[in-house]
This record gives C-alpha cells, structure tokens and sequence, in this order.
C-alpha cells in the first residue's frame, strides 16, 4: 500500500507498512505462536488475511487547525493538528465525506480545541460507515452552548452529505485522554446504524463498540459460529458482548439457522433455539442488541447491562460454554479463576491482545487449546485479533 502521509513521516502509526502484507501477516502468527507455546494447540487454521487498504469503518479524526482552515486527523508532537482526511485505511464513505464535514467545521464557527491552551470548541468528529454506505457522524465537544450552531448548520450538512443517516453531539468537557463523554445529544430521527454482517444486521448506536474492519468481523463472526455449532450447547453467555455480534450469530444451531437467513423450510420436531445471554457493560449497546433481538425474532436471547465478571461471580449456575471478547487488557485473574472452578466444558476466547490472552490461559490449566485462528482485523499494524476454542480436560 502507497500512502503519502507514511512517505512524507507526517503519520508514522501504520508500523508495518513498509513491510510486504505476507510478511507482515506471517510475524503476526510467528508472534501469537510464540505467546501460546505454552498451551500446544490441536490446530493453528489458516489466518484469515485482510485488504491493506480501504478496510476501516470508523475514522477517529482529532480536529486541529483553525476555524477557517480546520484539520481532521492527528496530534503531531507538539499537540498540534495533522490533518489526515484522505488516510487510505478509511472506507471510500468515509473518505468522500471529509470535504463537507470540513466545510461544516467552517460554517458553524466551531473552533478546534487545542490541547496545549486548553481553549477550544470541536475535539473530534467520529465517523462511521456501514457495508450499505450509511454513516454516522459524531461532533465531541466541550460544552453544549455549540448547538445552537451546529443545528443551524445540520440541514445544509445532511444535503452535503445525503447518506448521513444519524448525527449526534457528544459532550467531553473533559481535559484527559478520554475522546467521548457519557452525555449524546441526537441531531437526526433516526438513532440506530445498521451493520449488515452476512445473514445478521447489527444495530449500532452512537457509544457503542463495533470491530473496525467489517469484512474480517464478518469472518471472525463466521468462525466463532462454527465451532459453536460443532460444539452445540444448549446454554451460551457471550461475555462483553457490545452489540451482540457473537451471541446473535449463536443464537439458534446449525439446523435453526433460518433464523438468521429468513428461509422458512420445515423444521425437525426437536430443533429449539439456544438460551444465549450477552452482558456488556455499555447500556447503548446493550440497547442496540436487544433491538436486534426483537427485529430476529430471537426470544430465548438475552442481554443485560452489566460487568462481565460481577455477572458470572453473582450467576446460580454457569451455560454450557462461554464466549469472551475482553477489551486489551484481558478477562483479568478474577473471570479466569472463575472460569477455572466453574465447570464450563468450552470457552471460546476473542482477544485483540495475545499477551493478555497467553496470561488469562495460564490462570486456567484445566482447559486446553484445541483450535486457534488470526484474524488481521489490523493491518499494517502489530496489533492483531486471535480466536480460540478451548475445551475442559480436568
């Protein structure tokens, strides 16, 4: 992949670039290898490879500049805005709708905070597209006092950009290293993006975690349903689940499967949908699964919103597998340890952090790795996502 901004050192966070894909991808695996030597796996599946480019469905822009020559990118070293409005990571959605969220920066008078003054209006402006070309369109700002401005500009920015589907104000007055406030002001009717994956749309609401590279969710997605239906419990907890992804792709076995793809064949007497439970702690996500749920037709899928690990501690009886997909830092020794005692025959563990991942393993010897995949959902970058079935041996 050619990108102007690595060639000129003005963007220096795509590590890898300089590297050849394969290569890139062949150290990744050599890496998690390495890291779960100490659990010897039945099989290492073939990593699942993504496009280098044109991949990211969120683009995270700082806004730098002034209010008459805004930027939409980075902080370089001194704090200061790069704008980075055409990085190829983004989607072409994305891409196409910089110059008229520029524009709109411009015409609301919204002034760039800058970090070093601490003075300033605008944050970031976050920006979303789904596999249908909808997007959704965040403004991260100081103080609500900037809306009157901005809804006075909304109806020229929704023509600019007809696709816009929702558009939303978030209040961070906040000076830390946290880029959204707890507090969204919807600007649209509608609330809800649509992320198409396969047979499953997803309903993703502003707050809500979504993997960044749609085709290698769809993927990651894919797998974890097959080893799911391999193994075919009657129970399922789909822990940190954010907007349902893996818990409404298990929903029903392999021989229910119209539930996700809408055929309506004749079914055996004993097929019967799985009792999934997902919990994350986001209550907009846990919101936008229930949605999702409701649109299905999926009544013996529940979400609730709250702590992963307070969940299972406080649970009477554990499901007969559990799904976990922890932020970076892990499932942490507690959830292990209880995972441990708990007497789960499968756990399926999505980590975005093969450290944390090697490190939670090792807090649950009675369980051994049976089958492990990659998937590059981050190219260019060391960071990868790596999936793995484990099964109770002790």
């Amino acid at each position: 992949m050619q990108c102007s901004y690595f060639d000129a050192g003005i963007c220096r966070s795509c590590t890898l670039l300089d590297t050849p894909y394969a290569e890139q991808l062949a150290g990744k695996e050599q890496r998690s290898r390495e890291l779960l030597a100490a659990f010897p796996a039945a099989e290492w599946l073939p990593a699942a490879a993504s496009a280098q480019e044109g991949f990211r469905n969120k683009a995270k822009m700082v806004v730098g500049g002034t209010v008459e020559a805004p930027t939409l990118g980075i902080l370089d070293a001194r704090r200061r805005g790069v704008d980075l409005s055409r990085c190829p990571l983004c989607t072409d959605g994305i891409l196409a709708a910089m110059p008229a969220l520029t524009a709109f920066v411009t015409a609301a008078g919204l002034e760039p905070y800058v970090v070093p003054d601490r003075r300033g209006e605008l944050k970031y402006v976050l920006v979303t597209e789904s596999p249908d070309g909808e997007l959704m369109v965040r403004f991260v700002v100081r103080d609500e006092r900037v809306l009157p401005r901005i809804r006075r500009e909304l109806p020229a920015l929704l023509e600019a950009l007809p696709n816009a589907a929702v558009v939303s104000v978030n209040l961070q007055p906040e000076h830390k290293a946290v880029v959204e406030g707890p507090h969204e002001i919807m600007l649209t009717e509608r609330e809800t993006l649509p992320m198409r994956l396969g047979a499953v749309t997803l309903n993703l609401r502003p707050q809500s975690f979504f993997q960044t590279n749609t085709p290698i969710a769809i993927e990651l997605y894919a797998q974890a349903r097959a080893w799911i239906d391999e193994v075919d419990p009657a129970s399922l907890w789909d822990l940190y689940c954010g907007v349902g992804g893996f818990a409404l792709h298990a929903a029903a076995p392999a021989h229910r499967r119209d539930l996700l793809t809408g055929a309506t064949d004749a079914l055996p007497a004993a097929a019967r949908p799985r009792d999934v439970t997902g919990i994350e702690l986001s209550p907009e996500a846990i919101t936008a699964a229930r949605e999702t749920a409701e649109q299905m037709g999926l009544e013996t899928v529940h979400f609730e919103a709250a702590d992963a690990t307070a969940f299972a501690l406080a649970a009477p009886e554990p499901p007969e597998l559990v799904l976990v997909n922890p932020p970076r830092r892990g499932i942490g020794p507690e959830l292990a340890g209880w995972l441990e005692g708990s007497g789960v025959r499968h756990v399926i563990y999505s980590s975005c952090n093969p450290v944390t991942l090697a490190s939670d393993l090792a807090a649950m010897p009675s369980f051994t790795v049976r089958r492990v995949r990659l998937f590059d959902m981050f190219p260019n970058t060391a960071h990868v996502e790596v999936i793995t079935l484990l099964e109770r041996v002790a």
